[in-house]
């Protein structure tokens, strides 16, 4: 599937802001199912410094600096990218019990470094806590090969959890949204992550988009997709991480589009940044995610010159 998407994130301030300095995670990851076929970033007022670089987890990350007085915004990705469907695990019983993975990554002298196990820890959106092994057990009995358990408990949280909007902050802890239950994606993909991490497994945060389609009849509309998140489970016998999107209770197919990992959110924001003024300041995010057929064209970025 060829998917466009575009990425819109607007500031207005008061007062005007000084200078800024603003690193963004929004160029999509190439590679594990999907190729980017081009990008693009503009940044309007124009940046005094830009450039891109690959963080510890092998995202691309990219900075730029404003040097002159602005009183607004405008930050447009703009990518193509090509995704597939995931070839099916066709019997998830030849993989190990689960508890065969959380020995194999309890810490043991002499053992080679395995990068997985850098996900075995809490993080600042995550942290330990007896409230997460209390909710992942029943999805982890004994001899239960390490896929249908993550299957499980996706399913579970699913279940669980009620998907309420501006129910939570970017910066709620997972220990919080499963206590109110109730939350966003990136509360979904969180608790997941807490949970296998709980259980001594591997797990990471995923952030990206997802194709959304519009009622039958009804047309797509500019800007009503948004950033969507899941998790991700370490699984050694296939030497691959497994997507597993709790919000849905589904394994992410080819309408997904992965951004970037993580420990959490934080270490793959959209968008951060520290300014000088502005006190005050107003935010409009706009996601259009849009399926293309091969031989389609695209202009460039929807409201780029507003």
């Amino acid at each position: 599937m060829l998917l466009h998407v575009v990425h819109e994130t607007r500031y207005r301030y008061m007062p005007t802001v000084e200078n800024a300095h603003h690193m963004v995670y929004l160029k999509p990851a190439n590679g594990s199912g999907q190729t980017l076929l081009r990008h693009a970033l503009r940044v309007d007022p124009a940046p005094a410094q830009l450039c891109d670089a690959v963080d510890m987890y092998g995202n691309t990350r990219t900075y730029f600096s404003l040097q002159a007085a602005h009183e607004r915004l405008l930050v447009v990705a703009d990518s193509v990218i090509s995704t597939s469907t995931a070839a099916p695990l066709q019997d998830a019983t030849a993989c190990a019990a689960w508890e065969r993975v959380r020995d194999q990554f309890r810490y043991q002298a002499g053992t080679a470094y395995d990068s997985a196990s850098e996900f075995l820890f809490a993080s600042p959106c995550i942290p330990r806590d007896d409230a997460f092994v209390e909710f992942a057990r029943p999805s982890f009995p004994p001899g239960r090969p390490l896929p249908d358990a993550a299957r499980d408990l996706m399913n579970r949280i699913h279940t669980a959890m009620a998907y309420e909007s501006a129910s939570t902050e970017v910066n709620t802890p997972a220990l919080d949204a499963l206590r109110q239950g109730k939350g966003v994606c990136q509360d979904f993909a969180h608790i997941m992550v807490a949970c296998c991490r709980a259980m001594g497994l591997p797990a990471r945060y995923v952030s990206g988009y997802m194709l959304t389609n519009p009622p039958p009849g009804q047309p797509r509309l500019i800007g009503c997709d948004a950033s969507h998140a899941w998790a991700s489970v370490y699984v050694p016998d296939l030497r691959q991480w497994l997507d597993f999107d709790p919000t849905n209770n589904r394994a992410p197919g080819e309408d997904y589009v992965a951004l970037a990992t993580g420990r959490d959110f934080l270490d793959v924001s959209p968008m951060r940044g520290v300014i000088r003024g502005g006190a005050q300041h107003t935010l409009e995010v706009a996601v259009t995610v849009t399926p293309l057929a091969p031989g389609d064209t695209f202009s460039g970025m929807p409201g780029a010159d507003g």
